[in-house]
């Protein structure tokens, strides 16, 4: 089960779920700690399309997470996958700090926030343990097959 589109998909799904879970969940924990001012899952409508802000976000995460399956194999070899999963977690605050943000008229890094910094390397330790847990779940072989089955 080591094919391209498996690799993607499940990329997809780590990096999307990795935005819902454990980014969201560092902010959850800093609001209930009175660090943070709001929750951070919305479902305020993102124009044009009216999709709720926190798919809005966990979808363009999972964008970064198709990436992280590509690039997984180099990171682990290279960082170890632990490592190399808060390692990729630099490329998508990189693009936030130097694009969005500008993109958005709040300036080249909108001040620096060491937050984002935290949210991003989160978001990469998330991608990696979520994408390595699905990546072993779809390796296993399926008992029900007729493969399976002894003899």
């Amino acid at each position: 089960m080591r094919t391209i589109p498996t690799r993607l998909f499940l990329g997809f799904l780590a990096g999307g779920l990795s935005h819902l879970i454990f980014q969201d969940g560092l902010l959850a924990i800093l609001h209930f700690a009175y660090l943070e001012p709001a929750l951070p899952w919305s479902l305020k409508p993102v124009p044009p399309l009216g999709v709720p802000l926190s798919l809005n976000l966990a979808f363009w995460a999972g964008l970064w997470g198709v990436a992280y399956a590509a690039l997984e194999p180099r990171l682990t070899a290279r960082f170890g996958w632990l490592p190399g999963g808060l390692v990729y977690g630099i490329p998508p605050l990189a693009v936030f700090w130097f694009v969005v943000l500008p993109l958005k008229g709040l300036g080249v890094g909108g001040g620096f926030n060491p937050l984002y910094i935290a949210l991003h390397l989160i978001y990469g330790l998330g991608t990696a343990i979520l994408f390595r847990s699905a990546f072993a779940a779809a390796r296993r072989p399926d008992r029900t097959s007729p493969d399976a089955l002894p003899g």
